[in-house]
């Protein structure tokens, strides 16, 4: 049985972040997955990585348990806002507290790259924006879809990934809305 994670960034529960999320949720549960989530602005963890890695913070349990449902995951699924090319501040958190060394990934004595701790699972990225997809594409070079993508889960093993570009938010219909909460239903339907 696939073990599905979706993982919420957005610290507002009234965005369309969340209706994203249940829209997933409700296509995955046609399948005989066994699905689980994290919605980040629930947790209670201080996002401040206070000393680098020169000195490992203690896991907050709501971390802890977070940590055990990425390691179980098959598949993650993230969902979260473009805010500055970038994504939310919790998120960014969220990720110093768990993508940790002997977490995630181990680094390796005289070797630049690191042994990556989540080899065999998938991902996709769900990001909403106000910025147009060609924007982000030619002028700003995706720099939020690399460093996620390229810098922190393949960094750490998680291939293929995907990833759906929703945009332009601001001021968009409730049409618009409508057609990508379905999109987004039949993307948990066929577990991508």
């Amino acid at each position: 049985m696939k073990q599905v994670l979706i993982i919420n960034g957005h610290p507002d529960k009234q965005s369309f972040n969340y209706a994203l999320s249940e829209a997933y949720i409700k296509g995955a549960n046609k399948t005989d997955s066994l699905l689980t989530q994290i919605n980040i602005a629930e947790l209670k963890f201080d996002p401040n990585l206070k000393f680098g890695y020169r000195k490992r913070m203690k896991l907050e349990p709501d971390l802890v348990n977070a940590i055990d449902k990425i390691k179980k995951a098959d598949h993650i699924v993230w969902i979260f806002p473009m805010w500055w090319y970038g994504y939310p501040a919790l998120m960014k958190g969220f990720i110093d507290r768990t993508f940790l060394p002997g977490i995630t990934y181990q680094p390796i004595e005289g070797k630049p790259l690191p042994d990556k701790l989540l080899k065999g699972k998938s991902a996709r990225l769900i990001i909403t924006a106000d910025t147009p997809k060609w924007y982000d594409f030619l002028i700003m070079k995706s720099p939020a879809i690399n460093q996620f993508k390229k810098g922190t889960l393949q960094f750490c093993g998680i291939n293929p990934i995907k990833v759906t570009f929703i945009a332009t938010m601001k001021n968009s219909s409730s049409d618009f809305k409508k057609k990508w909460l379905e999109k987004i239903c039949l993307l948990g339907e066929a577990l991508k």
